[in-house]
C-alpha cells in the first residue's frame, strides 16, 4: 500500500488514538514506532491471554526500559486493561502508552475517565485533502471517500462495498451490541437519508417500523463506532427563531454513498450535493478536533428556513460557510449568509462550490470547493484567511 504523510503530530506522553476502522491507526503506528511492544487484540490468541487475566501486562511490560512505547491496538476489546495502564503510568514514569480503538462503547462503560489527565485523547480520520496535495481528485473523494483503506485500495468499489458489512458483522454482531442485525442494517440505509440533514427520530422509526427508543439506541451505538457525527444549531446571542434539532452526517462522504440506496426516483445531484456538504463536513470537524482552544462547529437554521451550512467560532476566529453543488455562484445561493451577517458581522462569510474562479459577491468569499479543502491543515491557527486563497 502507498505511503502517504499524515498531519498528525503524536504527543509525548500516553495517549488514546480514536478513529473508524481503515483511517490508518495501525499501519501509521508502526510507522511511527518501529520499536515498541505491540500488542494485538485482534489476535484472539493475545486477546483471550489478557482477558483471563490483565494483570499479566504488568509481568510484560516489567523487562523495560523507561523511555519504551507499548501500543495496545483495539484496547475496547479488553477493557479492564486500562486499569492496569493507569497503574502503570504512575509507576513506571518513563513509559509512552499508544491505546488505539475503533469504538468507544465499552470503553465509556469501563470509565475511560480513570485516565484523565494521564493520558490524552487523539483522533485518527480519514485523509486529509491536503495530505494527497496533488493526488487529490474532488470528483473521486466524493464517490469512494477519504478513508486511506479504501482511497489507496486497487480496487477501491470492491472495498468501499463491503465496508458497512465489515462493521455489522465485526462491530454490531460480534459484540452483541443489537438483538436484530436485520434490524439494524435497515437503520443504517434508512439512517443516510439524513446525512446533511436535521435528524427527525419519528420519522426515522417510522421509515424502519421500529420504536423511537431503539432508534435512539442505534443511532448512540453508530456514534459510539466513529461512523457518525452530529453537529448543534448556533444559538449564540441569537436575535431569531432558531431550530434545535441536530444535523448528521456519516463520518466520510465514500461511506454515505454506499449506505445510501439507489433507486429510479433519485436525484443524482441532491446525493451528490449531500455527499460534498458532508466531505467538507469532516474536514472542518477534523480540524476543529485539532485545535488546542475551544471551537464552536455548528450549523444555523432559522425556523423560516434560512440557512447557513456550517458555522466555526472560537478563539482563531469565526466563520460561516455554505456549500453549493454548482459551477456558477447565483444570488439566492447567498442570501443565508447575508442574513447570518446581518445578526453577526463580525464573521467571514464564505461560499463554497464546484466552480474555479475566487470572487468577493457582497462582501462574501466565494471560492473552489476543491481549493478551500486543499487549504486546511490541523496545525494552522487558522481555518481559513484570505491569504490562504
Amino acid at each position: 500500500m502507498e505511503w502517504i504523510t499524515r498531519f498528525f503530530t503524536p504527543p509525548k506522553q500516553s495517549y488514546f488514538l480514536f478513529g473508524p476502522r481503515g483511517t490508518g491507526k495501525s499501519t501509521w503506528l508502526k510507522m511511527q514506532y518501529p520499536n515498541a511492544l505491540w500488542i494485538d487484540l485482534l489476535n484472539l490468541e493475545v486477546l483471550r491471554f489478557y482477558l483471563a487475566a490483565p494483570e499479566r501486562l504488568r509481568e510484560v511490560v516489567k523487562p523495560l526500559q523507561n523511555d519504551s512505547v507499548i501500543v495496545i491496538d483495539e484496547v475496547q476489546k479488553a477493557p479492564d486493561l486500562l486499569s492496569e495502564v493507569h497503574g502503570l503510568i504512575e509507576q513506571q514514569r518513563g513509559l509512552q502508552f499508544v491505546l488505539t480503538g475503533s469504538s468507544s462503547r465499552k470503553l465509556k462503560r469501563a470509565g475511560v475517565d480513570l485516565l484523565a489527565g494521564r493520558a490524552l485523547l487523539k483522533h485518527m480520520f480519514p485523509f486529509f485533502a491536503g495530505e494527497l496535495k496533488d493526488r487529490f481528485d474532488l470528483k473521486k473523494a466524493l464517490e469512494i471517500g477519504m478513508v486511506p483503506l479504501i482511497a489507496l485500495s486497487e480496487t477501491p468499489e470492491d472495498v468501499l462495498h463491503t465496508y458497512a458489512g465489515i462493521y455489522l458483522k465485526e462491530e454490531v454482531y460480534a459484540e452483541s451490541l443489537v438483538r436484530k442485525i436485520d434490524d439494524f442494517a435497515r437503520f443504517l440505509e434508512v439512517i443516510s437519508f439524513s446525512h446533511a440533514n436535521q435528524i427527525n427520530l419519528s420519522n426515522i422509526a417510522r421509515e424502519c417500523e421500529i420504536s423511537r427508543k431503539t432508534i435512539e439506541s442505534y443511532l448512540q451505538i453508530l456514534h459510539d463506532l466513529l461512523l457518525s457525527f452530529t453537529i448543534p444549531c448556533f444559538t449564540n446571542r441569537a436575535q431569531r427563531a432558531l431550530s434545535h434539532h441536530p444535523k448528521l452526517y456519516i463520518f466520510d462522504a465514500g461511506v454515505f454513498r454506499s449506505l445510501r440506496p439507489r433507486s429510479l426516483k433519485d436525484q443524482g445531484l441532491e446525493i451528490q450535493g449531500a455527499a460534498l456538504e458532508g466531505l467538507v463536513a469532516q474536514h472542518i470537524r477534523a480540524w476543529v478536533q485539532n485545535q488546542i482552544g475551544n471551537y464552536q462547529f455548528c450549523f444555523w437554521r432559522t425556523r423560516g428556513g434560512l440557512e447557513v451550512d456550517f458555522i466555526v467560532f472560537g478563539p482563531g476566529g469565526f466563520w460561516a460557510i455554505e456549500v453549493k453543488n454548482s459551477t456558477k455562484v447565483h444570488p439566492q445561493d447567498l442570501r443565508g449568509l447575508e442574513e447570518f451577517k446581518k445578526d453577526y458581522p463580525e464573521c467571514t462569510p464564505i461560499l463554497l462550490y464546484r466552480g474555479v474562479n475566487r470572487v468577493i459577491k457582497n462582501q462574501i468569499h466565494c471560492l473552489s470547493c476543491e481549493e478551500f479543502l486543499l487549504q486546511i491543515h490541523p496545525n494552522k491557527k487558522e481555518l481559513f484567511t484570505v491569504s490562504n486563497v
